[in-house]
C-alpha cells in the first residue's frame, strides 16, 4: 500500500512539474515583454511555438504512447485550420464578440479534426510499421491539395463551389469569395494571442497526461508492448489504438485552428501543411523522446528557436542547427548516451542520498 500511494505522488509531482514549467515560461515572457525585453522577431514566433508545442505532445500520443509512426500530422492541422478559418470569416459580422467566435472556431476546428481521424484511423490502423507511415503521409498531401483546387464562395442564394476558378463560382455581384484555390482563405480575425495559446497547451498537457494515465492510458500501452498479449486478455485493440489516434488528430486540429487565425492569409503550401512538416512534428517528438512529454514540449521550443537565435550566424545557422540537433539525438536515443544519462541520473540520486 506504501509503494502505491509513493508511485501515486510521485506521478502527481511530475504532472504539476509539467504544468508548472508552461505557467512559469509564460509568466517570465510577460515579463520580459512589459519590459520590452523581446524583439519583434521572437514577439512574432510566441504564437507559432505553441502551438508547435501542441502538435509535438500530440504527435507523441501516437507515436510514443500507442507506437504506431504517423507521418500525416500536418493533415490534421490542415483540416483544423481550414475548418475553423471558414467558420470564422463566415460568423464574423454574425458573432462579432471574438472570444465566443474563436471558442467555437477552437471546437469546430478540434471535431473536424477527430472526425477525419476516424475516418481514416479506421481502415489505415489496420496497417503496420511501415504501411502506416506511407498511407498516412499519402493524407496529409491528399488534404493540401484538394483544399487548393476548391472555390468556395457565398452570396443571397447560399453557398456555391467550383474546382476550376471563382468566376465557375457564378456569384451575384457583391458575393464573397472564401476559398479562393491556390490563394486560400484571406481575411481570417487575427484572434490568436500568445495567452490563448498557453491555455490550449495546458488543456492538450491536461487531456493527454490524464489519458496516459488512466485505464484506457494503460491499455493502449499494453497494446504497444504486446498487442497479441493484449488481445489474449480481452482488450480491444482497434478500439484503444482509434481513441488515442483520433484525440491525436483532434489535438493537432486546435494547433491548425490557433495557426489560422495567427495569419492574414491562410494556404496551404508544402512549407505549413506538407511532408516537411509532419517530418518537423516528428523531429520534436523524437528528439525530447518517445513518450516523454515534457521533452517534446522543450525540443519543440528549443528547435524552433535555435534556428532564429543562429541568424546572427548567417553562413553557417543551419550548419550549427544540424550538428546541435545530430549531437542531441545521439545523446538521447544511442545507448552510449542512455548510459550517460542514467550515470548523471544516479550521481545526483546519490548526492541526494548523501545529503539526507
Amino acid at each position: 500500500m506504501k509503494t502505491k500511494t509513493h508511485n501515486l505522488s510521485r506521478t502527481t509531482k511530475s504532472n504539476i512539474i509539467t504544468y508548472g514549467i508552461v505557467v512559469a515560461a509564460y509568466i517570465i515572457v510577460e515579463i520580459f515583454l512589459r519590459a520590452g525585453m523581446v524583439s519583434s522577431l521572437l514577439e512574432g514566433l510566441l504564437v507559432p511555438l505553441c502551438m508547435y508545442v501542441i502538435l509535438a505532445v500530440s504527435l507523441n500520443l501516437t507515436v510514443g504512447i500507442s507506437g504506431e509512426l504517423s507521418l500525416g500530422h500536418a493533415g490534421f492541422m490542415c483540416v483544423g485550420a481550414f475548418s475553423s478559418a471558414f467558420f470564422s470569416r463566415c460568423m464574423e459580422e454574425m458573432i462579432p464578440a471574438a472570444g465566443i467566435r474563436f471558442t467555437l472556431a477552437i471546437l469546430i476546428g478540434t471535431v473536424f479534426a477527430a472526425l477525419f481521424g476516424i475516418l481514416i484511423g479506421v481502415p489505415v490502423l489496420r496497417l503496420k510499421g511501415d504501411y502506416l507511415a506511407i498511407v498516412t503521409l499519402a493524407f496529409g498531401e491528399i488534404i493540401k491539395n484538394v483544399v487548393n483546387v476548391i472555390y468556395l464562395g457565398r452570396d443571397s442564394r447560399g453557398f456555391h463551389i467550383s474546382t476550376k476558378d471563382s468566376i465557375s463560382l457564378g456569384l451575384e455581384q457583391g458575393g464573397d469569395v472564401i476559398i479562393k484555390g491556390p490563394q486560400g482563405i484571406t481575411g481570417t480575425p487575427n484572434d490568436s494571442t500568445f495567452l490563448i495559446g498557453v491555455v490550449l497547451i495546458l488543456i492538450t498537457l491536461f487531456i493527454v497526461i490524464n489519458l496516459i494515465n488512466s485505464r484506457t492510458g494503460r491499455a493502449i500501452m499494453a497494446i504497444r508492448d504486446n498487442r497479441i498479449a493484449a488481445e489474449s486478455i480481452g482488450i480491444n485493440v482497434t478500439k484503444y489504438k482509434l481513441l488515442a489516434f483520433s484525440v491525436s488528430a483532434a489535438l493537432a486540429g486546435t494547433a491548425g485552428v490557433l495557426y489560422a487565425h495567427n495569419l492574414s492569409t491562410l494556404q496551404a503550401q508544402p512549407k505549413n501543411f506538407g511532408y516537411n512538416m509532419s517530418i518537423t512534428i516528428l523531429v520534436f517528438v523524437v528528439l525530447g523522446g518517445i513518450g516523454n512529454i515534457r521533452g517534446s514540449m522543450i525540443a519543440a521550443v528549443v528547435l524552433t528557436l535555435l534556428p532564429e537565435l543562429l541568424r546572427g550566424l548567417n553562413d553557417y545557422r543551419m550548419l550549427i542547427y544540424a550538428v546541435i540537433l545530430i549531437a542531441t539525438m545521439i545523446f538521447t536515443s544511442s545507448p552510449g548516451g542512455q548510459e550517460i544519462q542514467e550515470r548523471i541520473k544516479l550521481f545526483f540520486e546519490r548526492k541526494k542520498t548523501k545529503e539526507a
